[in-house]
């Protein structure tokens, strides 16, 4: 039987744990309403600002030239992970590396990889590995806004632009509700002639444009494509607070269950000590009575 001592630290020790976990997934149910009031704000208007330039672009045929368009044998590929910067969180950080891993081993073997991690737990994770890490932007959620955020769009848009990269891959979960997260692995560039022939066909708006069409195409396309990148941050900042609630809310729940198996054994041994006690005071009565 286990020492009752042990036992009452450990109950202690849980306990403690337990208020911990509490606390923890109150801060993240806290956090989880704001950042999913920015995803749920952020997608429609990105939804209706993708339709506008889809549309517009398709009206140019071929007036316009949209360097982010431009399709090239892959070669050089840029993939963006994005993971949180700390842990707690399930399996939020581990489904996102993993999903890299295999897009690096299975879709761009024969291409030259760089991986521009965004998230601390995604930097720390590949600049161990064989690869090229560009560790400028990895401190993105120290604070989640467009200006911040935007530095790193850039830096992806420029370097596809200037021929560094052909194709740019963004890995992030996508936040559907509080316990369920999907990691998607997204093209980002070139962007998607497929998806512009597509929205076309569901939509087709005539708008009269100032002071021309492509001139519009040039300065909607660069914003479109930063707005993209901005809400594939929220989405994985809503799915981290997600995920992290519901870890610790399990986690909070597995210690009630373990503290009732102590607190069951704690009970058993002092009961056990008892009687150990009482078998005792009887043995030596009865010794004292036999003489």
């Amino acid at each position: 039987m286990a020492n009752l001592k042990e036992v009452k630290e450990r109950i202690n020790s849980v306990v403690s744990t337990q208020q911990i976990t509490k606390a923890m997934k109150m801060v993240a149910a806290a956090k989880l309403r704001r950042a999913q009031d920015k995803i749920t704000q952020m997608r429609p208007y990105s939804q209706k600002l993708t339709n506008i330039l889809n549309n517009v672009s398709a009206a140019s045929e071929g007036q316009a030239d949209i360097a982010y368009a431009e399709k090239r044998e892959v070669r050089n590929v840029l993939i963006i992970p994005v993971t949180s910067d700390k842990g707690l969180c399930g399996a939020f950080n581990a489904n996102v590396l993993k999903a890299t891993n295999l897009t690096i081993l299975q879709d761009y073997a024969a291409a030259q990889v760089t991986v521009l991690p965004l998230g601390k737990k995604a930097y720390e994770f590949f600049k161990k590995r064989e690869l090229n890490v560009i560790a400028d932007y990895y401190q993105v959620f120290s604070d989640v806004s467009f200006d911040n955020v935007k530095f790193a769009a850039e830096y992806a848009m420029e370097a596809f632009t200037e021929g560094k990269y052909d194709k740019v891959v963004l890995v992030y979960n996508h936040f559907k509700n509080v316990a369920t997260q999907e990691v998607i692995t997204e093209q980002f560039l070139p962007m998607s002639s497929e998806e512009l022939e597509s929205d076309v066909k569901k939509s087709e708006t005539d708008y009269i444009l100032e002071p021309s069409r492509t001139y519009i195409i040039e300065e909607l396309v660069p914003t479109s494509l930063k707005i993209q990148f901005y809400k594939a941050i929220l989405e994985s900042n809503a799915s981290e607070h997600g995920a992290r609630m519901t870890a610790m809310d399990k986690a909070t729940e597995n210690a009630g269950e373990l503290l009732k198996d102590l607190r069951l054994m704690y009970n058993r041994s002092r009961q056990a000590a008892i009687t150990n006690e009482i078998l005792e005071i009887v043995a030596g009565a009865n010794a004292l009575g036999g003489k």
